[in-house]
Formats: C-alpha cells, sequence, structure tokens
C-alpha cells in the first residue's frame, strides 16, 4: 500500500543537521527533476528579494523565506515528519507511534512535495518554501516538471497493491495516478453532517485524514484494494460510503 500525502505550507526550520544530499532521498528516479527545480529555485533567491516574492507568491511578513531558499544547498537537515507541521502531521503525529506503527509510515507513506516530488517520512530535507502553483523562471511550472516522473513512481512503487491518495488539488496536479492503476487508486472526501445537511470540510478535512492514517498504521492493517480499505476504516470506526473510487468520510463532529 502505498498513501500519498500532502505536503503543509508551515515548517519547521532545523537549529542543526547536516545539508542536503539528493542523492540520499528515497525515489531516485526523480533526482534530475529535483535537482533543476533546487538550482533555478536557489538561484531565484539569490537574486532581486522583491521578483523572487512575487514569484513565489510572497507577502512581506514572509521575507525571511527568500533567504533560507537562497541558501538550500547548505540548510541544516531533518527528516521530512519533523519539517512538515501542518494539521494533517500535527494529528497523524508520527513521532509518537510505537517502533512497529513507525516502520509501516516509513514503508507506506510518501509526501507530495513541488520541490522533491515525492518524500519518504524519513527523508531528510531543508526547510523551504515553493509551491505546488509556482512556476520558475526559465523552468516553467512547478508542475510540468513533475507530472511525467511522478506517474511511474507511482506505478512502480504501488506495483500490484493499493494506492490510497489523499493529496490536496494542487499537489494532485503534480502528477495524477496512470490510468492503469485506476481501479487500485482510492481518494478521500471528510463531510461533515449537521442536521441532515453534508458539507465538505477544509481545514478540519487535513485533520481527519491525519487521524484516519494514524488508524490504518497503528492497525497494521494492509488493505490490498478499495473494498478491503472501506472495510478496515468501518472496523476502526468511522462511518464510510463508497462512490466509485473515492470513499466518502461521515463526520458529525470537526
Amino acid at each position: 500500500m502505498l498513501i500519498l500525502l500532502p505536503p503543509s505550507e508551515g515548517k519547521t526550520r532545523p537549529v542543526s543537521g547536516a545539508p542536503l544530499d539528493l542523492e540520499a532521498l528515497s525515489f531516485s528516479s526523480l533526482t534530475p527533476a529535483r535537482r533543476q527545480l533546487l538550482r533555478a529555485l536557489v538561484t531565484l533567491c539569490n537574486g532581486r528579494s522583491r521578483r523572487a516574492m512575487d514569484v513565489l507568491g510572497l507577502g512581506a511578513t514572509q521575507a525571511e523565506a527568500i533567504t533560507t531558499n537562497a541558501a538550500l544547498t547548505e540548510e541544516p537537515c531533518a527528516r521530512a515528519d519533523a519539517i512538515y507541521t501542518g494539521v494533517l502531521f500535527s494529528s497523524l503525529d508520527l513521532p509518537s507511534l510505537d517502533p512497529a506503527a513507525r516502520s509501516r509510515a516509513d514503508g507506506s507513506l510518501a509526501i507530495a512535495s513541488a520541490l522533491f516530488g515525492l518524500l519518504r517520512p524519513h527523508d531528510l530535507i531543508p526547510a523551504y518554501r515553493l509551491s505546488g502553483a509556482v512556476s520558475l523562471p526559465r523552468l516553467g511550472t512547478v508542475a510540468g516538471r513533475w507530472r511525467t516522473p511522478l506517474p511511474r513512481v507511482m506505478r512502480e512503487v504501488t506495483g500490484d497493491g493499493l494506492l490510497v491518495d489523499l493529496r490536496s488539488g494542487t499537489y494532485t496536479a503534480l502528477g495524477k495516478p496512470p490510468p492503469d492503476l485506476a481501479e487500485s487508486t482510492a481518494t478521500m472526501r471528510v463531510l461533515h453532517e449537521h442536521r441532515g445537511e453534508r458539507k465538505v470540510v477544509s481545514h478540519f478535512n487535513k485533520a481527519t485524514k491525519g487521524r484516519i492514517v494514524r488508524g490504518l498504521l497503528d492497525s497494521g492493517a494492509e488493505p490490498c484494494s478499495v473494498d478491503d480499505l472501506h472495510a478496515v476504516l468501518a472496523d476502526l470506526g468511522w462511518t464510510i460510503e463508497r462512490e466509485g473510487q473515492r470513499l466518502d468520510v461521515i463526520v458529525s463532529e470537526v
């Protein structure tokens, strides 16, 4: 099983650690694209800061991100699951898992990244600022760099197993699962039910998905199909409805 997670815009910058080693990251076939994007981002941020902020879509209070990006090849690195600190990762809380569940996380989770494509939780990276919607000078859109290599990695890693795609729209656009994985790919939507009405939730969508993934890791379950995943989540106490390849998670509290 391969579970694809979105990254978080919020990141924790390590105070110490070795510098980035692209060759040591998981999914080695992505190294050429990573190197191109890293070079373009560092070059941009070593130029005029106002232009870099405009290209990256940053506000006046985020100028520090340009300084950090400019020195990414020298910045200290830490595990990806310690760098990303958003709502999903807070709810997932990987550091508090027992050793067996933590090992399952390292082997089944992959975090989408505009800069690195896909990362395992244990990959060592610096804190950086780059959105999947950005277009870099002379290189073009970030999505354009990933649209071909990412589906290949998904196919290679998933094999005959199950792909659970929990990425948000911006990061799905970096590379959709290949057509031959359509029947073995599950997506998920979180709906809040209140007084007989259902609404798609946004902020708490991430928290719910984090709790769901944590439950899967804790349980040790290895669903091999969308039907299996549906059954496992129901056994874990979630209210689940299936619509094609999509599983709707119905919650009464957010």
